[in-house]
Parts: structure tokens; C-alpha cells; sequence
């Protein structure tokens, strides 16, 4: 084979296709978090804590909780607002590992808190990491009202962007 058509390196197209790797990371941890929040809200897949039933309207921290997990994990899902709501939800589930599940036991494994902490670390990461593809802010917010590039644009380009 000539070297024109030595197949790419394997690293060279995982990294290709990190964007939308990132993009579908991004929906179903979205999707899944949404699904806590209208199970609570609204007894649905099972309602609250599995039990059928709702969360009483304005009950703390329950109903605030599932609220955020409602919310944010649609923005997720949708990719609007991204960093800011999965900042939100982040530090909700970092509230709720320290307050329901760490005071029963150190190690996730022990406390039931694995859940808590896996979603409050998958969102942790999509504040660094931003949305990914696939997301609706790309869509709709790719471009200034001057038309200008915005800083993503220029970071994803490689673009120097000023501080």
C-alpha cells in the first residue's frame, strides 16, 4: 500500500469522533437524569423512589431536587445552556451524596449513593468539556448577531483566542 492510503491511526479517528461521542454522552446522561426528575414530579416509570406515587409540591429538598433533575436534564439532553445546567445538576447530586447517602457510610458502594455520584461527576465533566455535537446551542447560538465567530468557534478552529 502507498502511504496515501495507509489507513488513519486508530487515535486519529477516536479523536474524530470524540465531538459526537461526547454529543451522545451528553443526551443519555441528559435523558436519564430528565427521567429522575418527571418520575418524581409526576409518577411516572415508577414515580418516586420507585414507589408510584409523587414528591409533595414545595417538600425540601425533594421536590426542588426533582425540579433541577427535570430541568437541567432536558437542557442537557437538548444541549441549550449546557455548562450552566449541568453545573446546577452537578452540585445538586454532590447536596444529595452528602447529605442522604455519605452520613450512612463512607464508599458509594455501601451508602446506595453510586447513582448520586456518577451523575454528579458526569456533569462535573460536561462543564469542562462543553456539549459536544449534536447540540442545539451549536445550532442556534454558532454565530454573534455580527456574525463574528464566537469563542468556541474560534477555540474548536484552533483560532487564538485573547483572555
Amino acid at each position: 500500500m502507498s502511504p496515501a492510503h495507509t489507513p488513519a491511526p486508530l487515535a486519529g479517528r477516536l479523536n474524530q469522533a470524540q465531538p459526537y461521542a461526547l454529543g451522545l454522552f451528553r443526551i443519555v446522561v441528559g435523558l436519564l437524569f430528565a427521567c429522575h426528575g418527571a418520575s418524581s414530579l409526576f409518577g411516572v416509570l415508577g414515580g418516586a423512589m420507585g414507589g408510584g406515587g409523587t414528591v409533595p409540591a414545595g417538600t425540601w429538598p425533594g421536590w426542588y431536587a426533582a425540579v433541577i433533575q427535570l430541568v437541567a436534564g432536558v437542557l442537557v439532553l437538548a444541549g441549550v445552556g449546557t455548562r450552566s445546567a449541568a453545573f446546577l445538576a452537578s452540585g445538586s447530586m454532590a447536596y444529595a451524596y452528602f447529605k442522604v447517602h455519605q452520613p450512612e457510610s463512607l464508599f458509594p458502594l455501601q451508602n446506595g449513593g453510586e447513582g448520586a455520584a456518577l451523575f454528579c461527576w458526569s456533569f462535573a465533566l460536561l462543564v469542562f468539556t462543553g456539549p459536544g455535537a449534536l447540540a442545539l446551542d451549536r445550532l442556534f447560538g454558532a454565530r454573534t448577531a455580527t456574525g463574528a465567530k464566537t469563542r468556541d468557534e474560534q477555540e474548536q478552529q484552533g483560532t487564538p483566542v485573547a483572555a
